[in-house]
C-alpha cells in the first residue's frame, strides 16, 4: 500500500507552516498535487506506508518538542485569539511546571 497525494496536478495545496528546508532562503507555504507526489521526501509516489511510518518513528524519537509547542496550543486551541486579559488588563500564556518532589519546592 503506497500514499496517495490524489487531486488534479495541479491543485494548489496550503500547508499549515513551514519551517524554510535546509537550502532555501525562502518560505515556501503553497504547492500542488504534482509537487508533492514529485518531491515530498515523506509522501513522494513509490513510498510505501511501512516506509512512512518507519521513517517517521525513526525520525520523530529525535526530536525534542517544538519550541513553541505550550504557547502554540494556548493560542490554537481559542482560533488564534489570546487567552482574555487578567483584572490588571494583560494577557498572559501561561506554561505548566511540573516538580518530580513537589515537597521541595516549598
Amino acid at each position: 500500500m503506497t500514499i496517495p497525494v490524489t487531486g488534479p496536478a495541479l491543485l494548489p495545496l496550503g500547508m499549515c507552516h513551514d519551517y524554510k528546508a535546509p537550502g532555501r532562503d525562502t518560505y515556501a507555504w503553497e504547492t500542488t498535487v504534482h509537487e508533492e507526489r514529485e518531491n515530498n521526501v515523506h509522501v513522494k509516489d513509490g513510498v510505501s506506508e511501512g516506509a512512512f511510518v518507519a521513517m517517521r518513528t525513526a525520525r520523530d524519537a529525535t526530536l525534542s518538542a517544538p519550541r513553541l509547542l505550550l504557547p502554540s496550543i494556548q493560542v490554537n486551541m481559542r482560533a488564534g485569539k489570546f487567552p482574555p486579559a487578567h483584572s490588571n488588563g494583560v494577557r498572559y500564556l501561561t506554561i505548566p511546571v511540573k516538580f518530580r518532589n513537589a515537597e521541595a519546592v516549598h
